[in-house]
């Protein structure tokens, strides 16, 4: 089971323990600042503009965050970080008893988060890989993914219990939780060896994507997951399908958002259990088709329960993809430069979210919501077909490891 292998690697314990609490503080804002934001301006693209904030200071920092986590220790870069998200909501706290609270305090407290989580993903997803040996790799991705996929479930129904009480309790809450993060792991211990310096230039900090570019296999993967999400981003749609074609109310859209995590929750015990080792690429191709079909079935349904089986699949088989593209990326990385290419990972996959929201928006205004869906899972059949012509070393990829 999972509990004696989080026993057996204390380093590892720690980083999973400060993940945890970290994303349930994340997970808990999601709630806490976009309910306040509403009931500030009672616009719905102030709500916009706070993911705006959020999405442009990622996308213009994350390539220097890359060759800041490649150069720095990677555990000193994710504890600042932790201690400025707590900063940031401290401020909101403040904020909000001093009753100065503001639209314009909020954006600039998401600029500051978005900015921060430019520079604490790529340190995060680089540092993994140095606390644990090649092989138990899959099985520690396994366990972060699904307690990240808990944080989604649990995290939003906690921060909206503390918002009755006050949101100054709820982001109070959250600086609790990111200081928790940060004490953890200034407990945890590596053999960090400093690299050789490299000065910021164009070419370190482009390097990332030309290592992508040259590596048929880490190409192909992140290529593979920008262009299945961007078309088959069925559960943007979620709220019109769940009014105008399940005819249910906001209980039915709350088991349909819960829906995709709990499959991805299941599916991340099961490979934390019984770790995929071979014939992964095909799997992983596999995986992404069935991705594609679960949102065909949820595209033609007009049943509540067929409709969250369709989407338990669609988040258990995402789930499989992400883990083998996820340990495939870090794994053929060297260690130089896995916080450069986690940062142009991250850049993509923030990417084909956004994108593939509105691509979904823009095909269900142009063909209606039941055509757009099942548009979505052709078009991703139609990638996973090319995808495995295309990149032959990511189609015959039999383990993890190289």
């Amino acid at each position: 089971m999972s509990s004696p292998f989080l026993l057996r690697h204390s380093a590892f314990l720690r980083f999973w323990l400060g993940q945890t609490a970290s994303s349930l503080a994340y997970q808990m804002l999601v709630v806490g600042i976009g309910w306040q934001m509403y009931d500030l301006t009672d616009s719905a693209l102030s709500l916009g503009l706070i993911g705006l904030a959020q999405f442009v200071p990622q996308l213009l920092l994350t390539l220097v965050a890359g060759h800041v986590a490649d150069q720095y220790n990677r555990r000193v870069i994710v504890i600042v970080c932790r201690l400025v998200l707590a900063g940031t909501m401290g401020g909101l706290v403040y904020a909000n008893l001093s009753g100065q609270l503001s639209p314009a305090i909020i954006y600039v407290c998401g600029a500051l988060m978005g900015a921060t989580r430019a520079f604490e993903s790529p340190a995060t997803q680089a540092l993994l890989p140095n606390l644990i040996t090649p092989d138990q790799f899959p099985r520690a991705l396994a366990l972060t993914s699904g307690t990240r996929e808990a944080t989604v479930i649990a995290g939003p129904a906690l921060g909206g219990l503390v918002y009755l009480i006050g949101a100054s309790w709820l982001y109070g809450a959250s600086v609790v939780f990111f200081l928790v993060s940060a004490l953890v792991l200034l407990s945890l211990q590596y053999e960090y060896q400093a690299p050789r310096k490299e000065p910021a230039s164009l070419k370190s900090l482009f390097s990332g994507i030309h290592f992508i570019r040259d590596n048929p296999v880490v190409l192909g993967a992140i290529s593979l997951d920008l262009f299945s999400v961007l078309l088959g981003g069925a559960t943007a749609l979620l709220p019109i399908v769940a009014r105008d074609i399940l005819h249910t109310g906001s209980w039915g859209l709350g088991l349909l958002r819960s829906a995709p995590a709990l499959g991805a929750l299941l599916m991340s015990i099961w490979l934390a259990r019984f770790p995929l080792e071979k014939r992964v690429g095909k799997t992983m191709f596999y995986a992404v088709a069935l991705f594609g079909l679960a949102t065909i079935v949820f595209g033609l349904s007009q049943n509540l329960w067929l409709s969250m089986g369709a989407l338990l699949v669609l988040g258990a088989s995402d789930m499989v993809s992400v883990i083998i593209r996820s340990t495939l990326i870090q794994l053929e990385t060297p260690d130089a430069m896995r916080g450069r290419v986690s940062a142009v990972n991250y850049i993509f996959i923030g990417t084909s979210n956004q994108l593939g929201e509105f691509e979904s928006g823009v095909t269900a205004a142009w063909f209606g919501v039941v055509p757009a869906i099942i548009i979505g899972g052709i078009g991703t059949l139609a990638v996973v077909a090319l995808w495995m012509k295309v990149f032959p070393a990511l189609t015959h990829r039999d383990k993890l490891s190289s």
